[in-house]
């Protein structure tokens, strides 16, 4: 009788293993931009600029590996920018024009945050309507709440002040802080960044709940036949997004203590950009934190890298358009590799 080995247990190799891994368009995006921006300007390989480029990486970061998650489970969030700034203005609002105390204040912001997306996701799983939709409804009401209530308190579309509220010294030095290493001064939320990658990925790697993500993403309906809890796994996901949400506009309402009504539209299609980059399907099933994190670190080395070449910072736009094309046709490569090695 002849013995079949089980796929799950078959030696592929280590390269093979490597080749099929999400990320690995995402990293040797990571290898050529460094390599291009370093040989022509040797700032943007100093600490410093390395420091500068990390920045917009970190807070882009937090929301790319919130909405790889997302992604991974088969849906979208296009509300996701535009609730940064709804969380940064409830921050600075009840702190500066109601006496909040900033930490309560933040509190408000986060409770704000997880109802809008609870509400999403319940929207979602309960009518079956896309998610595109849902969010892009949310997307428009937000932002008209935004604008409306903002204008009605202060008259205008900025809210400002926050660094006279009583608890900011603390809540700064913990989210929109720096610390010094080697000399440098390195912003304190390239930590958050890092923290919410590391779990993110354990979450997907090693738990019980990793596994339900990726089976709702892959096939909904064959996940419900198995027993996976489907609609609180995509509800579990719209709020993990919130989360994230809140905690990046706590984040740069806190470093520039004033928030625009206006801030965060637009940025949610930068957070898709940087998790296809990272080896996200638009179809659902296939993806990783860590990928996206590295997306973020592509963006931020793009973003600041230009600048330092005094190139036009209108050529930003299409350097994106070009990653999202390169990496979306690697990402169908690999995962085609993926399945041809499986079988």
């Amino acid at each position: 009788m002849t013995m079949t080995a089980d796929e799950r247990v078959a030696d592929v190799g280590m390269a093979r293993r490597l080749l099929i891994r999400p990320e690995l368009g995402a990293v040797v995006g990571l290898v050529v931009v460094f390599v291009f921006f370093s040989a022509q300007s040797p700032v943007f390989r100093s600490p410093a600029g390395i420091a500068n480029w990390l920045d917009p990486a970190a807070t882009l970061g937090i929301m790319a590996v919130a909405v790889a998650l997302l992604m991974i489970g088969g849906e979208f969030d296009l509300s996701a920018g535009v609730l940064t700034g709804t969380s940064g203005l409830i921050l600075v609002t009840l702190a500066t024009r109601f006496g909040f105390n900033v930490w309560l204040a933040m509190l408000a912001g986060l409770v704000v945050a997880l109802a809008v997306g609870l509400a999403n996701g319940l929207i979602v799983t309960r009518t079956r309507l896309p998610s595109f939709i849902v969010t892009l409804g949310t997307f428009l009401m937000l932002q008209g709440v935004n604008l409306g209530v903002t204008k009605a308190i202060t008259g205008t579309v900025q809210v400002s002040g926050l660094r006279r509220a009583e608890g900011f010294e603390g809540a700064s030095a913990v989210l929109a802080g720096t610390i010094e290493i080697g000399g440098t001064s390195f912003r304190i939320a390239i930590l958050w960044w890092i923290l919410v990658t590391a779990v993110a990925t354990w979450v997907l790697m090693r738990s019980r709940a990793g596994n339900w993500i990726f089976a709702v993403g892959g096939n909904e309906q064959a996940a419900r036949a198995v027993g996976v809890p489907a609609a609180r796994t995509k509800i579990a996901l719209f709020m993990t997004t919130a989360f994230a949400a809140w905690l990046v506009g706590s984040i740069l309402a806190l470093r520039y203590t004033s928030v625009q009504a206006n801030i965060g539209i637009g940025q949610e299609f930068i957070y898709i950009i940087a998790a296809v980059i990272g080896g996200c399907l638009l179809t659902g099933g296939y993806g990783s934190a860590i990928g996206a994190a590295i997306g973020a670190v592509i963006f931020g080395m793009a973003d600041k890298g230009i600048v330092f070449l005094g190139w036009d910072a209108d050529w930003f736009k299409f350097f994106l358009g070009g990653m999202l094309l390169l990496a979306t046709l690697a990402n169908r490569l690999v995962r085609r590799y993926a399945e041809e090695v499986k079988h």
